[in-house]
């Protein structure tokens, strides 16, 4: 893995994410791409990410000539799919590209179906980070989430990841939550951290529209009057205090909404946050590449069905394909590095990019105490955390 010059932070350069877009029932905050099915048909998607993957080595030899750092295998739900097929898959990725020895491969399990013989199945096909999505360790709020597992299913899957043989494991809260309490937010860092992850990813509950223009079952719910959201000072409340209860546990927080023990910081995520490159497989998979001063973002069809029918017939399964020109590329690189506590070196930015310095901004933003310098690089301050996406567009 290397070190990101701009904000100091290791991270996979290359990367691949794969999405399972299979799941029993749609969350009602979920605007991911899913297809409900009762039924798996695991092996023909395991066949058609394998059959997608050499069209885009075909489209683009180039992805072979660097290792692999990372792979991500997202939904969805990927602990139901078989771990025989997810060795395949690997397998098939390993043959057809470079991979580092110390490559991160990650899966995203759910509680409700990650036994010790499921999760070590895992663990032998190669992968060897876990993250699960636990959530929330209230009954009522797991609830509200419409998630089918017990706060003892979440634990369980928790020592059944051990007994698995992981040695890294990510554990997901939601806060901000309709019901929730402040007390009931700590609590779930609380009973968290007593599982000695070594990851965890704290996020506000977002509602908003599915990535196919229609409707959650939340933002209808609060377009409608019928949905309740703590307010902003509420959820403030909430970042600080289960953060101060994850860092007390030894999981520092790197990110807005990330904390981790040293040395265990998601590489795959950080990825995204430092601007490297990503081939994507899977139905709704998003995917980047750098093109000279600018990059190109390429949308997997949304539709499971319309994806595998396109990579069945041998072609391409492009929904969306955005050019992104230099100044679209700094803005990006700018928002997302300074998510990150270890900041962004906002002088070589602005060099590399070629944008117009803004340090009277930069200044201000110090003076007013939202900024603050960390060496070459600036970072936000606890305050200006909770307003990164106003103090980004002020430095664009």
């Amino acid at each position: 893995m290397e070190v990101d010059p701009l904000t100091g932070l290791e991270a996979a350069r290359l990367g691949l994410y794969v999405h399972f877009p299979y799941c029993l029932r749609r969350c009602p905050y979920c605007d991911f791409t899913i297809a409900i099915a009762r039924s798996i048909p695991g092996a023909r998607y395991a066949d058609a990410v394998l059959g997608e993957l050499q069209l885009r080595l075909a489209q683009r030899p180039a992805w072979t000539e660097r290792p692999l750092d990372s792979i991500y295998l997202g939904g969805g739900t990927p602990s139901l799919w078989d771990p025989a097929e997810v060795g395949r898959v690997l397998q098939g990725i390993a043959r057809a590209l470079p991979l580092a020895v110390d490559a991160e491969i990650s899966l995203e399990a759910n509680p409700e179906v990650a036994d010790t013989a499921r999760l070590a199945g895992y663990r032998a096909a190669g992968v060897n980070r876990l993250s699960l999505g636990i959530q929330s360790f209230e009954p009522g709020v797991l609830a509200t989430l419409g998630r089918s597992h017990s706060p003892s299913d979440a634990e369980d899957a928790f020592r059944a990841a051990r007994a698995a043989g992981f040695e890294n494991v990510s554990a997901d809260l939601i806060h901000g939550v309709p019901g929730q309490s402040l007390a009931g937010a700590v609590e779930d860092a609380r009973r968290a951290a007593a599982l000695r992850p070594e990851h965890v990813s704290s996020y506000v509950l977002t509602v908003e529209r599915d990535h196919l223009g229609a409707e959650t079952v939340f933002s209808r719910r609060l377009r409608q009057g019928r949905l309740a959201l703590p307010d902003d000072a509420a959820v403030v409340e909430m970042v600080d205090a289960v953060g101060e209860v994850l860092a007390a546990s030894g999981l520092e927080r790197y990110e807005i909404s990330s904390h981790a023990v040293p040395g265990r910081h998601s590489r795959h995520n950080a990825l995204y946050w430092t601007g490297g490159e990503s081939l994507a497989l899977g139905a709704g998979a998003v995917g980047f590449r750098r093109d000279g001063a600018g990059g190109l973002r390429t949308t997997n069809l949304r539709s499971t069905p319309r994806w595998l029918e396109a990579v069945e017939a041998g072609r391409l399964p492009d929904e969306e394909r955005e050019t992104l020109g230099p100044e679209a590329l700094y803005e990006e690189r700018l928002l997302l590095g300074l998510r990150l506590r270890s900041g962004v070196d906002l002088r070589r930015l602005w060099a590399e990019h070629g944008a117009v310095p803004r340090t009277t901004a930069v200044e201000a933003l110090v003076r007013d105490g939202f900024l603050e310098p960390v060496g070459a690089r600036f970072r936000l301050t606890g305050r200006g955390a909770h307003l990164h996406q106003e103090i980004s567009a002020r430095l664009v």
